[in-house]
């Protein structure tokens, strides 16, 4: 192994990399903790279910919003640090003031600000990721995307000690609840989503009795170590302040890899190059440097970003309603069993990326998307062909979770292949991502209670035969775009060079 030069690029990288990898495990600890502690914060803003549910809304589109302002501080290594320093220390701020929230609009701002810091943090560290290791990522995204699920495992385990096992308002017409009515409530909520809410009578008024202020608190000081190294990282990269003017370069003189040397390129011509990087989504999509480009370049990017909208679409809407499809027709599984679904699908997924690291350094990205997407499909045939079978639908469960875990990061190393590590990819897809996460969660919302006892499962198979179908269009786009790439040699030779300029 030590042997491998991956391991020798770590070595070099070392620093860089775990800050990276801590700062994702940042977002996936503000990914996973709303969902449990909803019920707590409605009760501490004394809100409705209806009302509470937009903070979810108010996250999650943020979120989005988040990852395209992201794209702007990817130009340079200065920028992106800066950006990652205050987003990963405003989710340590959040974390600590959420528990003084008493108003339900203001919890959806305070929410609403962690959705734009965790959107920042995911363009970042995937595109910062992507430039140090390039053709050699796809093993470092598979740890990097393990990382949010272990953050994302971690938040629901420090809250569930401080969750209210009663109606957590009481007063004189409080009927007396039980735990596995408000687990039920707690699995039914989505965002801006609550499947028959009007049944779920809460009180709103009352004395507020409830400790998951501590879970905060507690995450806040478990997340506050991780701007730290963001900011040691910065020291060490001689970044003064935000985007200053100071050159430097990724990396220190002695950790640059063999092909991130600069040593050929005079001052100007670094600057020349450099000047071409785009700032952001908005100026990629603008066209780049790359007014001279094929135009499969652009579809590339589109492309990509379409197959990961289904396929987060899918994680999104499978984790949210498996829980309402699993007590329905036809199955109607007990609430208190149904429950343990969700946790599977996240334990497979987390176990996936496990997995897929050791995976990733024998097979080629392309490969295995190839392999998830047809895991997939096969997964949804399954489950429909035994739709009233609880123990397929458990197995299903598990299985999809395994297969859609390494989608991303090997998609993303896929694309950013064939765009040979340059460009505006991991923006566009992080974007494409996160919009498929947010609207087939809707989507899948609005048509969960149709007559058809299957439609979950339909909706679930139909995005993933699309997935699947426009997965095959780009493999056929990447051999249009490697024609025309070698047909104009001397075009893509700028395109190459300009990726190793890592300026601030």
């Amino acid at each position: 192994m030590r042997d491998d030069p991956r391991w020798k690029l770590l070595k070099r990288n070392l620093q860089p990399t775990l800050t990276i990898w801590s700062a994702f495990c940042s977002f996936g600890l503000c990914l996973a903790f709303l969902g449990p502690t909803l019920l707590d914060l409605r009760c501490q803003t004394h809100s409705s279910l209806q009302q509470i549910t937009w903070v979810f809304f108010a996250q999650n589109f943020c979120v989005l919003v988040g990852t395209i302002i992201g794209g702007i501080f990817k130009k340079t290594f200065s920028c992106s640090l800066c950006a990652l320093f205050f987003s990963t220390l405003l989710i340590s701020v959040v974390f600590s003031i959420i528990p003084f929230c008493y108003n339900v609009i203001i919890l959806a701002f305070v929410m609403a600000v962690a959705g734009l810091a965790m959107g920042c943090i995911d363009t970042i560290v995937n595109v910062q990721l992507v430039r140090i290791y390039q053709k050699d990522s796809p093993i470092f995204l598979q740890v990097l995307h393990f990382c949010v699920g272990f953050g994302a495992f971690l938040s629901p385990m420090i809250a569930d000690p401080f969750l209210s096992e009663t109606n957590c308002i009481q007063n004189n017409l409080t009927a007396n609840g039980t735990m596995s009515d408000l687990t039920h409530i707690r699995k039914t909520l989505v965002p801006h989503h609550l499947v028959n809410e009007t049944k779920f009578v809460l009180p709103t008024d009352g004395l507020v009795i409830s400790q998951v202020s501590y879970a905060f608190w507690i995450m806040a000081l478990i997340n506050l170590p991780v701007p730290v190294a963001v900011l040691f990282l910065m020291c060490k990269q001689g970044v003064g302040g935000c985007c200053g003017k100071k050159s430097v370069p990724l990396l220190p003189a002695e950790e640059l890899t063999p092909d991130m040397q600069l040593d050929s390129l005079s001052s100007g011509q670094e600057r020349t190059l450099h000047a071409k990087e785009p700032d952001g989504l908005i100026e990629c999509l603008k066209g780049l440097h790359l007014q001279d480009a094929p135009c499969t370049f652009f579809v590339v990017h589109i492309i990509g970003a379409v197959v990961l909208f289904m396929t987060d679409g899918i994680l999104g809407e499978y984790s949210g309603f498996v829980y309402t499809y699993a007590v329905e027709k036809p199955l109607y599984i007990e609430p208190r069993v149904a429950g343990y679904l969700s946790s599977i699908f996240w334990a497979s997924i987390t176990v996936g990326r496990l997995a897929s690291i050791p995976v990733s350094g024998r097979l080629k990205p392309a490969t295995m998307v190839f392999i998830n997407l047809g895991g997939i499909i096969g997964t949804f045939v399954l489950m429909l062909c035994l739709p009233s079978s609880v123990v397929c639908l458990y197995v299903g469960t598990g299985l999809l979770g395994f297969f859609l875990s390494s989608t991303f990061p090997s998609m993303l190393a896929y694309t950013e292949d064939i765009l040979n590590y340059q460009g505006c990819a991991t923006t566009v897809l992080v974007t494409g991502a996160g919009i498929g996460e947010f609207a087939l969660q809707m989507l899948v919302g609005s048509v969960i209670q149709s007559p058809e006892t299957d439609i979950f499962l339909v909706c679930g198979l139909t995005f993933s035969c699309l997935a699947l179908l426009f997965y095959l269009v780009l493999l056929l786009v990447h051999r249009l775009h490697s024609h025309q790439s070698v047909a104009e040699p001397s075009k893509t030779g700028t395109i190459e060079e300009s990726q190793f300029s890592y300026q601030s």
